[in-house]
């Protein structure tokens, strides 16, 4: 299923995560934990993110290889996984449509771990109509200035550089939006955090007139959605893998349960109700691995296909994933509820990737429109 250098990919990211990355969840401040990015950085993780080109700039990395960093690490440290991922996703609208200037500013710095990116497309009446976005973006000289507000965005207000995306032509739906890198001190940029029920580092910006030179555009004026979906489509499949990796981490502790706890004389894995609730999840898990990397393997290959592969993928193991922590809470009992169990952590963590990046309704409409077109 996987070559031996992927295998080793996956062992690495899981490796590091138990030894080095677990021990430094939950030690940072409030919002955006900065020794997390460091070691990030420094045990090579963040480098795979961000690879320096033999001559000059950056690769792109592979979506299976990202699909294979994001399942290692969320299988041991989900806060991991959200830095690791949160700083592909607000930086990579830069690698990908930034000029040279803009690029050797900004991803030198965020792929060290010495500063934080956002990806910053939300707004409080646009989320999944995202070509309804109202941030204006009005031209002064050569640049632009920015006034509006983002929501639900990430690494906010404590990212050091946003992907911003905002209206330059009015009641152009998707086709007048427009890409720019906005510096996290630039002056006008406000903000605060907003309190979820997982501890992710997500806020809420304030755009107060805020002037982007030239440069700061990313791609072509009115070509931003273009910038957006690149980006999406490249990380939607790993969305799944952080999934598994999860889901993964909740069978673990499941099945390393059942074999341990007695009740009426025999161990729970003796017992044929438990036991194959168990086995069905283990066997979604696995077809839910499979499905994403057969997506990612799809972009990859550059296939036509990718938007439907990637919906079924994220919404799959999504899905999944939700059901299997919820199995595993089931069979603990009332210990997996406690503050601080591993399960009440997962518990917490997992309903958000059913909502990000396009809710599974939208997944599942993505899926529905290939269908009837196929």
């Amino acid at each position: 299923m996987l070559t031996a250098a992927q295998q080793a990919l996956l062992d690495v990211a899981e490796a590091k995560a138990v030894h080095k990355l677990h021990p430094l969840a939950g030690t940072g401040e409030h919002g955006i934990n900065r020794p997390m990015f460091a070691a990030l950085a420094e045990y090579g993780l963040l480098g795979r993110v961000f690879q320096p080109a033999a001559d000059t700039g950056y690769e792109r990395v592979s979506a299976m290889d990202l699909c294979l960093l994001r399942e290692g690490i969320a299988r041991h440290c989900t806060e991991a996984e959200t830095a690791l991922a949160l700083q592909g996703l607000g930086a990579y609208p830069i690698l990908l449509a930034g000029g040279t200037e803009v690029i050797e500013q900004w991803i030198p710095p965020v792929a060290a771990g010495e500063i934080a990116a956002g990806f910053a497309l939300t707004e409080p009446d646009a989320g999944t109509d995202v070509a309804s976005l109202e941030l204006a973006a009005t031209r002064d000289g050569d640049g632009f200035r920015l006034t509006g507000t983002k929501t639900y965005i990430s690494n906010a207000p404590d990212a050091g550089v946003y992907s911003v995306f905002a209206r330059t032509t009015a009641d152009a739906g998707a086709k007048g939006i427009t890409a720019f890198a906005v510096p996290g001190d630039a002056a006008g940029l406000s903000g605060e955090r907003i309190d979820l029920l997982t501890p992710h580092p997500i806020g809420t910006l304030r755009f107060d007139d805020v002037y982007v030179p030239a440069g700061g555009v990313l791609g072509e004026v009115d070509r931003g959605m273009r910038v957006a979906m690149e980006t999406l489509n490249l990380f939607r499949p790993s969305v799944g893998a952080f999934a598994v990796g999860m889901a993964r981490a909740a069978l673990d502790a499941a099945v390393t349960h059942c074999r341990s706890r007695q009740a009426f004389g025999r161990s729970l894995a003796e017992f044929q109700g438990v036991s194959h609730q168990l086995a069905d999840v283990a066997t979604r898990v696995e077809a839910a691995r499979l499905l994403v990397y057969e997506a990612a393997s799809a972009y990859d290959s550059g296939s036509a296909d990718v938007a439907r592969t990637s919906a079924m993928a994220k919404l799959f193991a999504t899905e999944t994933a939700q059901h299997a922590v919820d199995v595993a809470v089931q069979v603990h009992g009332a210990r997996a509820l406690e503050r601080g169990h591993l399960l009440e952590h997962l518990y917490r963590d997992v309903r958000a990737p059913r909502i990000y990046e396009g809710a599974s309704e939208i997944q599942r409409e993505i899926i529905a429109r290939a269908l009837f077109r196929d």
